[in-house]
């Protein structure tokens, strides 16, 4: 890999990680949780150390298992990018990362993501969403996108359990990605 074809990479997966956590509004310390182990934590950023193992309330075996079971779609991606694009139309922000201490579940985060912005709420409604579907949809999209990204990151790869990954979301992302990031480097200009 050439060292300007891996900056384009990079800078594709960090527009990825802002799409995920615009859509969600809020969704560091529980996208790794939901994709890398039972427990939330720091989502991992490129180039960055590894997130720290063990931190905050570990989320209902229910939960992991609907996140690893949501699949990706045309459909979903669709309404997703369209709800970033609104997101930055109307200039709704990602709101701080909650206490994790305080998150007990998927409905909880989800409640908050959506919550921070009032904005937020009708948008993702507007485009099919409830909440937890939105969440759920964007948790997917950033597990399939970190368990591409850990393929070539030996860091990264030590942090994603490829067990809670949906291979038909791996492959999806793998499928879209060159729309994804498209999506992605509109947003940044």
């Amino acid at each position: 890999m050439t060292h300007s074809h891996a900056r384009r990479r990079g800078a594709s997966m960090r527009w990825l990680f802002a799409l995920s956590l615009m859509g969600a509004a809020a969704l560091s310390p529980l996208t790794a949780a939901a994709q890398a182990s039972p427990r939330p934590q720091a989502a991992p950023q490129p180039q960055a150390a590894p997130p720290a193992q063990g931190s905050g309330p570990e989320l209902p075996a229910a939960d992991q298992l609907a996140i690893k079971n949501y699949t990706l779609n045309e459909d979903v991606l669709g309404r997703l990018m369209a709800v970033t694009k609104e997101a930055r139309a109307q200039n709704i922000r990602p709101q701080p990362a909650p206490d994790p201490s305080k998150v007990r579940n998927l409905d909880d985060l989800a409640n908050y993501a959506v919550g921070g912005d009032t904005k937020l709420a009708p948008l993702v409604q507007k485009h099919g969403f409830t909440p937890r579907d939105f969440l759920l949809a964007n948790l997917a999209l950033m597990n399939a996108a970190l368990a591409v990204q850990a393929r070539s990151d030996p860091n990264l790869a030590k942090t994603v359990d490829q067990s809670k990954v949906n291979p038909a979301n791996v492959a999806f992302f793998e499928s879209h990605q060159q729309q994804i990031a498209a999506q992605m480097s509109a947003g940044a200009k």
